[in-house]
């Protein structure tokens, strides 16, 4: 009997002498004793399972959506961020919701860090224009190059220096200011097309180092230095460095 109404859901039965369902046939059985249970399919199970939900989906403020200070840091941002999405991986709308305020957050983040660099050098321009005449006259003659130019300039003279410093056992740091002095007449002539102008602040910068080596250098304590480290090494130092600013900043 069992098997002719599962086979033919909609058999007339004797029991009550019309038409019924699979339903209807099946509590009609377990009336009589027998107990049929009806499969299950999937589809019928709720989306998501028993995935945890966000609680704070309709918080309209990011910061507290995500559950964090107004004043928390960037880092701090990204840590709730992946945190939450991992709790609530299993709810779509859950993960949709705490991506929306990262992001609000994020853009926020941004726009405010334009801003700022914005006002920073509106207020650079600013007290430039306000500054007056000779300090105006004076930052004609510096200019900003491209980060590149810097860092080649950078690395040579400091391998100029290194050089030295490696030489010191051996003989004084001649050579390699001379060098120096070579490579910034040089960068200076390919900026101002000007040899004479540029073999003057070369020379410039050359000597303003050697007198700024001169002051500084007695006044290192010779216990914190190698035996090997003599005056003359002490004082050429602040010469490459003085070269460098000249041929890089100055034109």
């Amino acid at each position: 009997m069992v098997a002719a109404l599962l086979a033919n859901p909609n058999l007339s039965t004797p029991f009550l002498g019309h038409k019924v369902s699979l339903r209807q046939n099946t509590r009609n059985l377990a009336t009589h004793g027998v107990n049929l249970r009806l499969p299950r399919c999937a589809v019928d199970a709720p989306y998501g399972g028993n995935a945890p939900k966000f609680p704070r989906l309709n918080v309209w403020d990011p910061y507290k959506r995500l559950g964090i200070s107004p004043y928390a840091a960037e880092d701090e941002i990204w840590s709730s961020r992946n945190f939450l999405t991992q709790q609530y991986a299993g709810d779509e709308r859950s993960v949709e919701s705490i991506e929306a305020a990262f992001e609000k957050l994020l853009m926020r983040s941004f726009s405010e860090r334009k801003k700022t660099k914005i006002n920073l050098k509106t207020r650079l321009k600013k007290k430039v224009e306000e500054s007056p005449p000779w300090v105006k006259s004076l930052l004609n003659f510096v200019e900003l190059p491209a980060t590149v130019i810097i860092l080649r300039r950078l690395f040579l003279f400091a391998f100029m220096a290194g050089w030295s410093i490696m030489n010191s056992a051996e003989g004084g740091p001649a050579f390699q200011v001379a060098i120096s002095l070579g490579a910034c007449i040089y960068f200076l002539n390919d900026k101002t097309k000007s040899l004479g102008r540029s073999a003057i602040i070369g020379f410039g910068s050359l000597v303003a180092g050697w007198i700024c080596g001169s002051c500084v250098g007695p006044m290192v304590p010779a216990a914190i230095l190698p035996p090997t480290w003599s005056l003359e090494l002490l004082t050429s130092l602040p010469v490459f460095l003085s070269l460098f600013l000249g041929c890089t900043f100055l034109k």
